[in-house]
């Protein structure tokens, strides 16, 4: 056992056996299978799903990983935490350092732990997931990461480690929080069409709705502002263009409801 844990260990057998009224008797510690070095041997790492929406499709962004293992593998954009940073540090940092990405709102959804998942050793990694409007960003590779790109849900195999896995469960993630809060101020520009809307919902979903059915469920919310202006520039008739009320929206976000069509 190093020093730091000899004394870590030794203060709180002393805090322990104040506690007990100066007694020793069965303050020895737990008792474990394994040294207790061993516990302190695996690494934990970040991974990012950052969803976008380009008013047809949702997209995922990854990288083509320039380093080992799994060079010039697609990835979701992850790396190792340093010993001297939280969870929420890292995801920033690894994020920033191989997309170029700062300032998204990230939300953590699940930690991955299966034995095997990286060939260099036990690493347990942390999911996090954001929303985005992809024109209003601009990724770029950086670090070890060769490429950069957004991918769309279709068309997503064969990621690197476990990370069609991680993917796969942050869809569901997303899909469930659509149906319990509104969806699209972090996705659809200022102004868009109650079509751009549904356009999106159907695109998370992954199934179609009924154009007067979903319109009836989305102006009931009472979400929508009317901008009493038209779309400009269009083959076709010109749409209504709608904005979110932002006041309702969180109140939307904090009570939450349930979207079934």
């Amino acid at each position: 056992m190093n020093d730091s844990l000899k004394e870590l260990a030794s203060s709180l057998l002393l805090q322990n056996q104040a506690d007990n009224g100066g007694k020793t008797e069965g303050l020895e510690g737990p008792k474990y299978q394994i040294p207790l070095d061993d516990f302190f041997t695996l690494a934990v790492s970040v991974d990012c799903v950052v969803f976008g929406f380009d008013g047809e499709d949702i997209k995922v962004l990854l990288i083509e990983r320039g380093a080992s293992p799994f060079r010039h593998h697609w990835a979701l954009p992850g790396d190792l935490v340093y010993p001297t940073e939280d969870l929420q540090q890292a995801a920033r940092r690894v994020l920033l350092e191989l997309t170029g990405l700062e300032d998204l709102f990230m939300q953590q959804i699940k930690s991955f732990g299966r034995i095997d998942r990286h060939p260099l050793g036990r690493v347990i990694t942390v999911a996090y997931i954001a929303l985005i409007r992809i024109e209003h960003y601009d990724a770029h590779p950086d670090s070890w990461a060769d490429k950069i790109e957004w991918h769309s849900l279709k068309n997503v195999t064969d990621l690197a480690f476990d990370h069609d896995d991680i993917l796969e469960k942050a869809v569901d993630k997303l899909k469930a929080r659509v149906r319990r809060e509104p969806l699209g101020f972090e996705l659809l520009p200022d102004k868009f069409t109650l079509n751009d809307l549904q356009s999106l919902y159907e695109a998370v979903l992954g199934r179609t709705f009924d154009k007067g059915n979903f319109r009836k469920k989305i102006l009931g919310m009472n979400l929508l502002v009317d901008l009493n202006e038209l779309q400009q520039n269009v083959a076709h008739r010109p749409a209504k263009l709608y904005r979110f009320d932002s006041d309702r929206y969180e109140e939307l976000r904090e009570s939450g409801f349930s979207f079934e069509l």
